[in-house]
Order: structure tokens, then C-alpha cells, then sequence
């Protein structure tokens, strides 16, 4: 049995999850007083935010203008709500680690199977499984065109297929070597200050080019494409399913609340520096991502290596948190297989893991809108809906004051609008390409 089984065994079974733990508060608060994981080698807040930054940025940061294109400017109150609800989410879904004493939870599939047997804990790991693998694989696929565009008409003009397994194979190396979030942290910094960069790139070259353009029009709502404008912002803040290693990978983990808090309030901000300029400029003409929009040149040059950068960043960060879980799970650790047969498992495990990534870019027809099918039920159900209803399994309803509850309810009911709308329009997107 492993380390994760045994914390969810009889013991911790949710028979009794409608009790209601007095002190849960002072054992999240002082984590001290429960079985935590090893946190000698932690690092610090500073580290962790970068996590957070790198993991949620980036891609989505560039394509919320055209989310306004499609939903009109009220999709910004949209926007400001995925924000503070998304922030809610990731501190209490880490509360729900600390919510069944005497020992930390392990991760998401921990609390699922904590709140509602095997049966939740295998659903919310499906959930994780194609976010955590299917982000990479997108990553992958993306940075293999944009390495082609950069090299067409020189030596490296080899095509986007084997700039994809190039891709893949940069990825591999920290990601194969590394053995926790802390020691990819540095990759994240990285990543992080290579999309802010890009968002200044296209801010500024999108004010210059705006005496150039002629007028354009914008709308205030479109009813039509709002739910779907409404789906794509509700899960630009998608990270709940690394959270659990990122806030194990902490020194201090009574900090996290203000990492995710600053993490996801630097992203906002990444957002509405994009979003706002990027709609009001470019109106009803606005592509995705936004850099497509400015001109070609150096500054879009630029912005596309920026990208390509970040991704590379960003996957090791995914696929490292997947791996953690199937580690946990299979029980690889230094004490059952020594510190030598623990790497060689380890290093064999990522090896396949990244190799399955690498198959599914190269080869998975039409995979993009196959990820955004499952992408908007998994991420609005792992964002907005799982993190409040374990939440009310593990610490209970009824000892919450009505104005929570009824925030609860409001993120619920966001993210089901979201997972109903955006799996509708995922699902006619691969009709039509089938067809």
C-alpha cells in the first residue's frame, strides 16, 4: 500500500466527514502539530510564487483580448471574478490537505478520496492526469511551430514535427534530473519574467501601432459568444492541480495564502495589461494569441522566442507535478529502494512519461480541440467546483457564515456554466473538424 493509500485508509475514511474538526484552523495554521512531509530541503515563498506565476501565465495571458472580442467588454467582470474566486479555491483546497489529522494529505487525489472514497479520488486523478499531461503536450506542439517560423529560409528549417521532439527532449533533461517543485523554481523565474516581458513587448508595440489602424468596433456584450468567452476566462487561472506540490515545496507553508494570493494577482494584472489595450486597439480585428496581431518585425520576433521560452519552462513544471502523483502512488521513495534504485525508477518512470507526451504531439489528430473538450470540464470542475465541495466534506456546511456559503455558491455556479458552455462549443469544434 502506498504512502497516499494509507493516509485515505479506514482511518481517515469520510464516514465521518460530516464531523467537524474544532481546531482544523489551528492545524493548518501551525502544520507543525500534524505528520507533514519533509520540508529540510524546502525553499522559499519567493520560489513558490514564481511556481504559481509560470505554471498560469503565459499562453492564456495572451489570448484573454480576443476572449473579449468574443464576449464583449464585460468580460472584464467576468475576469475580476475568476480572479478573486480562483485565489479563494487555491487557499482552501491547501486547507484541505491539513482538514484529516494526524497527516498531511499527499495531493488532489488525496482529498477527493479523503471526501468520497476511491471512486472521487480516481475521477478528480483523471481530471488531473489530462491537465497535467494534455498542457505539455500543447506546450510542446506550440513551441515546435514557433521554432520552425523563427528558422524558415535557414539551416534550421527542418520542419515543426522535429522541432517538436527537439522540444521534447529540452524539456526532458531538468524534468528527468529535477526530483521536486523547489528544484525547478528556477526554471519558473525564468518563465515568469519571459511572459511579462512578452506582455510589455505587445503592449507598447500595440500603442505604437495604433495610430496606424483604422477604427475599429468593439461591443459591449455579445449574448451569443458569451458563454464561450465566459469558459475561456473562467480557467485562465488554472493551476489548483499543481498547488499541492508547490505548497509541499515551501519552508513556510503558513505563507501560502499570500503566494497564491500575490501569484494569481500578478497574473491578473499580466491579463488586464493584455486584455484591455489588446481589445480597445485591435477591436473585432484581434487575433489569438495577441502577438499575431502586431506587426512583423523585430518586437514580434522577439515576443515569439519569449513564448517559446516560456513553455519550455512551464512544462517541466506540469509533468514534474504529474509525476509526483504517480510516485506517491507507486510508493518510490529512497527508504523502500535505496537512493540509487530510487533514481533509476524515478528516471525510467519520467522517461516513458515524457516519451507519451512526445507520441501525442507528433502524432493525435486534432488533438488541440480534443484538450479543450476535456479542458473545459476538467479545469472548471478542478478551478471553481471540486475545491468548495471537498472543502465542505472535510471541515463541514453548516459551521460556515451564510455570506461563504453563499460565495461558494456563486463559484459553483460559475464553474458550471463554464464546464457546460465550453464543452458544447469543444464538442462542435471537433465535430466540424471531423466533418
Amino acid at each position: 500500500m502506498s504512502i497516499s493509500e494509507k493516509k485515505v485508509s479506514a482511518e481517515y475514511a469520510p464516514s465521518d466527514s460530516r464531523e467537524v474538526y474544532s481546531d482544523f484552523e489551528y492545524d493548518y495554521k501551525n502544520p507543525q502539530h500534524i505528520e507533514d512531509v519533509d520540508r529540510s530541503q524546502a525553499g522559499s515563498a519567493f520560489m513558490a510564487y514564481f511556481n504559481v506565476v509560470c505554471v498560469i501565465a503565459g499562453t492564456g495571458t495572451l489570448g484573454l483580448p480576443f476572449a473579449l472580442k468574443q464576449g464583449g467588454w464585460i468580460g472584464l467582470l467576468i475576469l475580476f471574478l475568476s480572479w478573486f474566486m480562483s485565489t479563494y479555491t487555491g487557499i482552501i483546497l491547501i486547507r484541505c490537505l491539513y482538514a484529516r489529522p494526524p497527516a498531511r494529505l499527499s495531493n488532489y487525489k488525496d482529498i477527493a478520496t479523503t471526501s468520497f472514497g476511491a471512486i472521487g479520488g480516481w475521477v478528480t486523478f483523471f481530471f488531473n492526469a489530462w491537465i497535467l499531461l494534455g498542457a505539455p503536450v500543447l506546450y510542446m506542439v506550440l513551441s515546435g511551430q514557433n521554432l520552425q517560423s523563427l528558422c524558415l529560409g535557414t539551416a534550421g528549417d527542418i520542419g515543426a514535427l522535429p522541432w517538436t521532439i527537439i522540444s521534447c527532449a529540452i524539456v526532458a533533461i531538468p524534468y528527468i534530473i529535477v526530483k521536486n517543485m523547489k528544484e525547478v523554481a528556477f526554471m519558473s523565474a525564468f518563465g515568469a519574467v519571459a511572459t511579462l516581458v512578452t506582455v510589455l513587448i505587445v503592449l507598447v508595440v500595440a500603442c505604437i501601432d495604433k495610430k496606424n489602424l483604422p477604427e475599429v468596433h468593439h461591443d459591449s456584450v455579445i449574448w451569443d459568444q458569451f458563454p464561450i468567452a465566459l469558459s475561456t476566462i473562467s480557467f485562465s487561472f488554472g493551476g489548483n492541480a499543481v498547488y499541492p506540490h508547490v505548497e509541499a515545496s515551501m519552508k513556510k507553508p503558513k505563507q501560502w495564502p499570500w503566494v497564491v494570493a500575490a501569484g494569481l494577482g500578478t497574473c491578473a494584472g499580466m491579463y488586464f495589461l493584455t486584455a484591455v489595450p489588446g481589445y480597445y486597439i485591435y477591436g473585432d480585428t484581434v487575433k489569438s494569441p495577441i502577438y499575431e496581431s502586431i506587426p512583423h518585425g523585430v518586437p514580434y520576433i522577439i515576443a515569439v522566442v519569449l513564448m517559446t521560452v516560456h513553455v519550455l519552462m512551464a512544462a517541466p513544471i506540469l509533468v514534474t507535478s504529474f509525476a509526483l502523483d504517480v510516485e506517491d502512488m507507486l510508493n518510490v521513495t529512497v527508504e523502500r529502494f535505496g537512493k540509487f534504485g530510487e533514481f533509476i525508477i524515478r528516471a525510467c518512470l519520467r522517461i516513458f512519461i515524457m516519451v507519451v507526451v512526445g507520441v501525442l504531439a507528433c502524432t493525435v489528430p486534432h488533438f488541440d480541440l480534443l484538450m479543450s473538450l476535456i479542458g473545459s470540464f476538467a479545469n472548471c470542475a478542478l478551478i471553481f467546483i471540486f475545491p468548495v465541495i471537498f472543502y465542505w466534506r472535510l471541515t463541514g456546511f453548516r459551521n460556515k457564515p451564510i455570506y461563504e456559503l453563499a460565495w461558494n455558491a456563486l463559484i459553483i455556479l460559475l464553474g458550471i456554466v463554464g464546464l457546460i458552455f465550453g464543452t458544447i462549443d469543444s464538442i462542435k469544434g471537433l465535430i466540424n473538424a471531423y466533418q
